[in-house]
């Protein structure tokens, strides 16, 4: 009887993204890495935390993180 294969985890994206309890996925907002100064205190504080990914992305995701 042949072995079931196991699909490998994309690395660079279980760093990046977190799946919830429903199965959504979390990532952090963008553009908040360098170059703050000249951004505003109320844009990098709505930059703080993070969202949910887009449903079209999420497809992606869930075949990068098959065990996540």
């Amino acid at each position: 009887m042949a072995k079931k294969l196991k699909i490998k985890t994309h690395k660079g994206a279980a760093k990046r993204f977190k799946k919830t309890k429903t199965g959504k996925f979390l990532r952090a907002k963008a553009f908040k890495r360098h170059i703050l100064s000249s951004k505003t205190t109320k844009r990098k504080r709505q930059l703080r935390g993070s969202t949910t990914v887009s449903e079209g992305d999420s497809a992606k995701l869930e075949r990068m993180l098959p065990y996540k």
